[in-house]
């Protein structure tokens, strides 16, 4: 947007100059427009660039059939809530853009990242076994970095969980979403990402989600914050 200008005009000018001023917020307004059908053509959340369910489903299996060494990772970001409550929700919409921008760029061109619902996030990305540890921990690492909302870099926790064919016993994905879903229970609001574990119990689901999440469509879903 350009800096304002005093120019004498004569009197019937002065709606000219009005609407050229309002011409660069009208065409980032159409922009943002576009963009938004764009994404959501693609299959895409308009507001972060993350799959939508359906399109992550369907990558995240072909990954997990085709490759053994895809890992399924679930986040969830933590006391989202209070964040909207306290700061708003452009506060809340900046938090959820930062951390998908993160997975993003840690899931590299070979993984996807989804957008499950609000807060919730899923990943699958394919990650040598010798190297999973540490990528996991790195995870921690980046998503652990303030973020800037509103002018201030605010702490964002981000509950992760991690599973792999190997430690759900299956290559379902459902199946390996549930168990991402429970490692990440297990150290919710830590700080530190959990792999699911050979022979760890596999919380019931519906549509893959742990039962009670939100989306789920139960009596406890319903009421959780």
């Amino acid at each position: 947007m350009t800096s304002p200008v005093r120019v004498h005009t004569r009197p019937g000018q002065r709606s000219l100059l009005v609407t050229t001023a309002v011409l660069p917020l009208a065409g980032w307004t159409a922009h943002a427009v576009v963009m938004h059908r764009r994404l959501a053509a693609a299959g895409r959340d308009p507001l972060t660039g993350a799959l939508r369910r359906d399109g992550f489903t369907a990558r995240a299996q072909r990954l997990v059939d085709r490759h053994d060494d895809t890992v399924v990772l679930i986040a969830d970001v933590d006391h989202f809530k209070e964040l909207n409550d306290s700061r708003g929700h452009a506060a809340g919409d900046t938090a959820l853009t930062a951390v998908t921008a993160r997975l993003i760029d840690w899931a590299g061109p070979r993984g996807v990242v989804g957008r499950l619902g609000g807060d919730e996030f899923a990943v699958a990305t394919r990650i040598s076994p010798r190297h999973r540890d540490l990528r996991i921990e790195q995870l921690g690492h980046l998503l652990a970095r303030p973020v800037a909302i509103q002018g201030v870099q605010l702490p964002v926790g981000v509950s992760v969980g991690a599973a792999t064919a190997h430690a759900a016993g299956t290559a379902d994905l459902p199946a390996l979403l549930r168990a991402a879903d429970t490692a990440m229970y297990a150290g919710k609001h830590g700080g530190v990402p959990v792999q699911a574990r050979p022979g760890d119990p596999v919380a019931p689901s519906v549509h893959g989600r742990r039962a009670g999440r939100p989306g789920t469509g139960t009596r406890a879903a319903r009421s959780a914050a």
